[in-house]
């Protein structure tokens, strides 16, 4: 299966914004966007300009921050714009709610891990139960009532094991206790908290 292996914090200066793709480390002063602003990665990145994009620019750049942030490659992200376009509500909104359920974004939502990559860690390596049952795709899209739960192993874990207290409070439409959580409902739009602007995001596959 593809995935993007190079540097995370690359991604966040190419879109110059931050992602919260290492979790912690995001809020230190190790945050490269911290130390170097919105530079452009590269051995020309303090040469070139980011200018004022087209509009085709700006939608494209708004579509791979999305991408970015849930950490999925172009063939699969557009199948999820088809299946939302097909959806009688509202087409971003399902957009959106349809991201948020991927199985790795549940596992970081419930608060197991500091960040999406780690949370798809402990779900390609078999330490992520669904209803009891082991699944290890990060891409498997979960369902309101399902229990989500760690392995004994994976729950040990040193960048699992300190995120188990009960101040670590998991998305509001979910609930947890201990090594178990809960998705409750789906999420409304204002409860994911993105700031991903979907609608452009509909506007570039729609041109």
């Amino acid at each position: 299966m593809a995935k993007y292996t190079d540097a995370k914090c690359r991604l966040c200066r190419r879109e110059g914004v931050k992602l919260y793709l290492k979790g912690a480390r995001c809020f230190t002063a190790k945050c490269p966007i911290e130390k170097r602003g919105a530079q452009i990665p590269g051995q020309h990145g303090k040469k070139r300009s980011r200018g004022r994009l087209s509009g085709f620019g700006i939608q494209l750049r708004e579509k791979q921050k999305a991408k970015r942030t849930y950490g999925v490659l172009e063939g699969q992200f557009h199948q999820y714009y088809v299946g939302a376009l097909k959806s009688p509500q509202n087409t971003g909104e399902v957009l959106m709610q349809t991201l948020e359920s991927r199985l790795d974004n549940v596992v970081y939502r419930i608060g197991f891990t500091q960040s999406r990559s780690l949370a798809r860690q402990l779900v390609t390596h078999g330490h992520i139960k669904v209803n009891g049952s082991k699944v290890d795709i990060a891409s498997y899209l979960t369902k309101p009532g399902q229990i989500i739960s760690l392995t004994d192993a994976g729950s040990k874990f040193e960048f699992v094991a300190p995120n188990l207290n009960e101040k670590n409070n998991p998305a509001k439409w979910m609930s947890r206790k201990g090594t178990e959580g809960k998705i409750d409902r789906l999420p409304t739009r204002d409860e994911i908290g993105s700031d991903i602007k979907e609608n452009l995001i509909i506007e570039f596959y729609s041109r």
